[in-house]
Formats: C-alpha cells, sequence, structure tokens
C-alpha cells in the first residue's frame, strides 16, 4: 500500500479539513509536501500523524505558537523531557488563571441576572446599565 495521499485524503485522515492542512503550511508546522508530477501535493503517513499531534495539542490549550515550540523540542536530539514538563506546566498555570476569570464573569452574571428577575423594562434592565458602565 503506498505511503503517498493527496491533500483530501490526509485531511479525511487526519480528521481536518484540507483549509487547515494549507493554514498549517503556510505557519511552518507541516514541511512543504512533495509534488507529484501532475503537480499535486502528496503527503506521508509521517505528515498525518503531525496533523493529528498538532490538533491533540491544541485540545490541550496550546497555540500554534506553542505547538511550534513542541515540534521543535520532539525532533531536537539534545531535548529532555524537562523543556517539554516546564511549557506544560506554563499551560496548566494559564489554565488555572481562565477558569479562574470564568469562575469571577460567572458570579458576576448570575449577581446581574438576580437583580434583572424583578424588573420589567430593558430601560431598567441591570444587565444593559452594568454594560454601559
Amino acid at each position: 500500500m503506498a505511503t503517498d495521499m493527496t491533500i483530501g485524503e490526509a485531511a479525511d485522515r487526519s480528521n481536518v479539513n484540507v483549509q487547515t492542512i494549507r493554514y498549517y503550511e503556510r505557519r511552518g508546522l507541516l514541511p512543504t509536501p512533495r509534488r507529484s508530477a501532475s503537480g499535486y501535493r502528496q503527503y506521508s503517513a509521517d505528515n498525518v500523524e503531525r496533523i493529528r499531534f498538532i490538533k491533540r495539542a491544541q485540545a490541550l490549550g496550546f497555540s500554534l505558537d506553542d505547538i511550534s515550540e513542541l515540534l521543535a523540542l520532539r525532533v531536537a536530539p539534545t531535548t529532555n523531557c524537562e523543556e517539554v514538563l516546564h511549557r506544560a506546566e506554563i499551560k496548566l498555570r494559564d489554565i488555572d488563571e481562565r477558569i479562574e476569570a470564568l469562575r469571577r464573569m460567572r458570579r458576576s452574571l448570575k449577581s446581574l441576572a438576580g437583580a434583572c428577575r424583578d424588573r420589567r423594562t430593558t430601560s431598567d434592565c441591570p444587565i444593559l446599565e452594568a454594560l454601559e458602565v
């Protein structure tokens, strides 16, 4: 079985759309693919695995810039797990900060919604009033 596949086949196997693959190429997250004699991009199973790696890293909250660094660490012969762990710990702190910010937003919105229950007109709506400040 040949490992070369078209961009559409690579997208299907990676569970992304074709535009995502092209975007990853432009960002330098994927190497420039080989071209067939007729000019079509040719992708390998390694390319598909790299795309899946990128998507899994995104699902964990890593930005594409973070992922670029992780990919570089992945192939660097002198890299140790400590460097990757450091980046994961930074991401964990970032997630914890976002969770706390979301909790604050939830408390504020819940308080405003509670104050709004007794009001009838939008001219006297505490939520709209709070957004105008």
